[in-house]
């Protein structure tokens, strides 16, 4: 309930609201502190003040997020949408283009400051990359046509990726459109797969969890008749089932979620190196134990997610994305559960590996001021010269 009245509070002062209320503003602190719950008439006087129905502050349900901000820098979403400079000149072979690609995506998957390096690198590596498929279609050596597909199929699941990190989820969208087109036009099965595998993530970013789960299951089942090296169809299955997981997750359907990770996602993972990193995908042993507690936290098991996360070393993971993820959720399991001294060790930690993720992550951000609003004044003071540090106050 204190978590409902601050949200609707916003920016209004906390002793202008008490005052109107009637009550100390010392008493609507403990109140939006969960120390203290208010007498039905004061929580009536509360809604009517913040101009919310009584049922709202008294809901199960939690108020709406803080939605991602759009931090997607201006030059990447003009090269996306065709505002590039013009290029007359010779495309990039296919092999620069490639190498070019990887190279985008190492710094992406493994950088601290992979926000600042992917806003500097990618409207160039767009531009170049469109150039380049616009001069391949043309191209009557089959092979360099294919070739540079692909480069462009990765590309734009790494701009998925981005974008949606970014808070615009529309063009995220378009990206892995365009990444399956790509794919498709290469005649790519295992670029196919990646591609609908970052379209589920799409999808699952759009609250649409039930088309995400559907996508990726018809993805597998087109994937087991393609032919194909057998170690990339057992990882880009492994890592389809995983966004099947977290579909399920979503719609609160945990025992499916557990039960798909258990019998199709931990198989597929025992044969695959963590290091494999097949598509971008990061599948692996410790990414399948990392959904393992993903699907508790959702749950509210916080208790059973930390158990869990207590046997997982992190430190063999191709991704920074994904170490920075599971900090998270632990920083979240250890909220839940109240202790806010733990909660702020992991939110330190995470900001020494990754502190523009955390800057960006509107649920890092809500853990922050949780930390200033609950806990102890040495802890409280340390969260907010953290909360100082990434600009949220």
């Amino acid at each position: 309930m204190g978590d409902r009245v601050r949200h609707y509070r916003g920016s209004r002062r906390q002793d202008v609201l008490a005052g109107l209320v009637g009550i100390s503003p010392d008493y609507l602190s403990q109140i939006e502190r969960g120390l203290k719950v208010p007498s039905l008439p004061i929580l009536h006087a509360l809604a009517q003040e913040l101009g919310v129905p009584t049922a709202a502050l008294l809901a199960e349900e939690r108020p709406m997020a803080e939605p991602i901000a759009d931090t997607t820098e201006s030059e990447v979403a003009r090269a996306l949408l065709g505002y590039g400079p013009p290029r007359s000149t010779a495309p990039d072979p296919p092999a620069v283009l490639r190498e070019r690609v990887e190279s985008a995506w190492r710094s992406w998957q493994s950088s601290p400051t992979r926000f600042t390096e992917a806003a500097t690198v990618l409207p160039d590596l767009i531009a170049d990359t469109e150039h380049a498929v616009r001069k391949a279609r043309t191209l009557p050596d089959d092979a360099a046509r294919r070739a540079v597909l692909r480069a462009a199929a990765d590309l734009y699941c790494l701009l998925r990726s981005y974008l949606r990190r970014t808070g615009r989820v529309d063009l995220a969208t378009l990206a892995a459109d365009r990444a399956m087109r790509a794919a498709e036009d290469a005649d790519d099965p295992l670029r196919i797969a990646a591609a609908q595998w970052n379209l589920g993530h799409v999808l699952l970013a759009a609250g649409d969890a039930a088309e995400a789960e559907e996508m990726a299951l018809m993805a597998v089942e087109q994937l087991a008749a393609q032919q194909m090296d057998d170690a990339d169809r057992t990882a880009m299955a492994g890592a389809l089932h995983l966004v099947a997981v977290v579909a399920a997750a979503r719609r609160r359907r945990w025992w499916e979620a557990r039960d798909r990770l258990r019998q199709y996602a931990a198989p597929a993972a025992r044969a695959v190196a963590d290091s494999s990193n097949v598509a971008w995908t990061v599948f692996g042993p410790t990414n399948v134990a990392l959904h393992a507690v993903s699907i508790e936290m959702e749950a509210g098991e916080a208790g059973e997610a930390l158990r869990t996360a207590d046997a997982i070393d992190t430190s063999g993971l191709p991704s920074l994305e994904r170490e920075f993820t599971f900090g998270l959720e632990v920083a979240h399991c250890h909220s839940l559960r109240r202790d806010d001294a733990a909660a702020l060790l992991s939110l330190l930690g995470l900001e020494a590996v990754a502190p523009e993720d955390l800057a960006r992550t509107p649920l890092a951000r809500q853990l922050i001021l949780t930390v200033i609003r609950r806990a102890r004044a040495m802890h409280a003071r340390q969260a907010e010269q953290l909360a100082s540090r990434i600009g949220l106050v």
